[in-house]
């Protein structure tokens, strides 16, 4: 608990950054992708960050997937090399995107969605390996 509280305490304060980002000044997230009544920072919350109440077999599993990219982002955005910092992140980032793939391949039952999230899967696999290999040889 004594970590997830200090890494949580770390996220806090690198969110509250002013942002530097051209995606989120040039980005926005699609309307239709927001919950509806859905507050976030007021959402009723389990000790670990988790939304409470009645989920589905799908939510549980796509908020398992978010839980641990969360933890993994964090930790890598805490390496004091900006450049080992960012490849972590991004490392964590990426299975976290593979994770959400999967769950989307066992769950839906959209073809052409099962399609995107194989996709996905296939480009962020090379891409870690990628990472990884540079973290391997950068990192003493």
């Amino acid at each position: 608990m004594k970590t997830f509280t200090s890494l949580a305490l770390c996220a806090a304060a690198f969110l509250a950054l002013p942002s530097t980002t051209f995606a989120q000044s040039t980005m926005a997230y699609p309307e239709k992708c927001k919950s509806q009544g859905m507050d976030m920072p007021k959402a009723d919350m389990s000790m670990d960050g988790m939304p409470t109440g009645e989920m589905t077999d799908y939510q549980k599993a796509s908020m398992g997937g978010m839980k641990d990219m969360h933890m993994n982002m964090m930790q890598g955005m805490m390496k004091k090399d900006a450049d080992v910092s960012f490849v972590c992140g991004m490392i964590a980032h990426h299975m976290g995107a593979i994770s959400m793939s999967e769950v989307e391949l066992k769950y839906g039952d959209n073809d052409e969605a099962k399609q995107m999230a194989q996709k996905v899967i296939e480009a962020q696999k090379k891409e870690i390996e990628e990472m990884s290999k540079w973290v391997d040889k950068e990192v003493k």
